[in-house]
């Protein structure tokens, strides 16, 4: 099993950052688009290391069209040298309208109709093909050669590989049809995943003549951890808080139906609405922290990673939304490398 991290988003640290997580032997290093972009760090990250892959976890879809997306992919892919990784995600109604001024509607098919104007816009710069995509959301049939990439700056790599976050059964559908991978959101649990995700991902990539082989799942996973009690005590606190603001989010319900708390949703949303988040992490009891979470000394976490995970996620990065010393790691993802 493949182990990432984080990269962060300050660009005078993230040449340091990139080096440091490559000689502890991380696989990758992800981004996500919060209150910085996420495409520059990558491009820094890239250029201070070799072998270390980098992406996006999550850039905003809908916030862009397929032209711009594919010519950040490839010039990062090209730069790279292979080693970029392109992963989306829709956010929800009120950010995609409200935040970024940009159109939404029926995100599933919209998703599916924007990676597959890429993949055209790609193989036209690459394979000379014309321009001549056409759907109900994205129409692309203009380029000239003045504005197509010279193909050999992808030679030997070919376009970036594209993941696709999501959490309802649509949008994960259509990750397993049209993408090289998927992005589990940290909200994810081990039970939703082997029946609510991994079904829908299989019939969409039935829907495209395929199977699960070479189909990438790349699985944050919450996780308390510490040396001491007052370390444990923090990261779990954390962490509740986390997963208690995406539990408050309707639109992530439906994992939390999955165990039979549904009615938490409901609980947590309307103190979010009071902007009351402490009060929003009381309310995951223990059981909730354990379905959601791996708690335990350093030493239990990769086995119980490996445990939940192993047979079913390529590649894993730890989430923890609390600080924590960066040599606790070490051991941990010594291990989940043999997995």
């Amino acid at each position: 099993m493949k182990v990432d991290g984080g990269l962060g988003s300050d660009l005078t640290k993230v040449p340091q950052a990139a080096k440091e997580l490559e000689a502890a032997g991380y696989a990758g290093a992800w981004t996500a688009e919060t209150a910085h972009d996420p495409f520059f760090p990558l491009l820094l990250g890239a250029e201070h290391t070799s072998t270390l892959e980098v992406g996006t976890s999550i850039a905003v879809a809908f916030a862009r069209n397929p032209m711009t997306l594919a010519n950040i992919g490839w010039d990062l892919q090209a730069y790279s040298q292979g080693r970029f990784m392109l992963g989306l995600g829709s956010q929800i109604k009120p950010h995609i309208t409200k935040r970024f001024s940009m159109e939404w509607s029926h995100p599933a098919a919209r998703m599916r109709e924007m990676i597959l104007a890429m993949r055209a816009i790609w193989d036209c710069w690459q394979n000379g093909t014309q321009l001549n995509f056409r759907g109900d959301f994205y129409t692309h049939t203009l380029m000239t050669p003045f504005f197509t990439p010279d193909a050999k700056e992808l030679s030997p790599f070919g376009p970036p590989k594209i993941y696709l976050a999501g959490v309802g059964e649509l949008m994960t559908e259509v990750a397993g049809e049209v993408c090289d991978g998927f992005l589990c959101h940290g909200f994810t649990t081990e039970k939703y995943l082997r029946e609510v995700t991994i079904p829908a991902l299989a019939r969409g990539r039935a829907k495209a003549g395929k199977t699960m082989d070479g189909f990438e799942i790349v699985g944050p996973s919450f996780v308390v951890t510490g040396t001491t009690e007052e370390q444990m005590n923090a990261a779990a606190t954390g962490t509740r808080q986390q997963i208690a603001f995406y539990g408050s989010t309707p639109a992530y319900r439906g994992v939390l139906e999955a165990h039979g708390w549904g009615g938490l949703q409901d609980e947590l949303n309307t103190l979010s609405k009071g902007g009351k988040w402490q009060e929003m992490g009381n309310l995951i009891t223990d059981e909730i922290l354990n379905t959601f979470a791996v708690v335990g000394e350093p030493s239990t976490v990769a086995p119980e990673l490996s445990r939940r995970y192993s047979d079913v996620i390529s590649r894993i990065s730890f989430y923890a939304p609390y600080k924590a010393d960066p040599e606790t790691w070490m051991p941990v993802i010594d291990a989940l490398k043999k997995a």
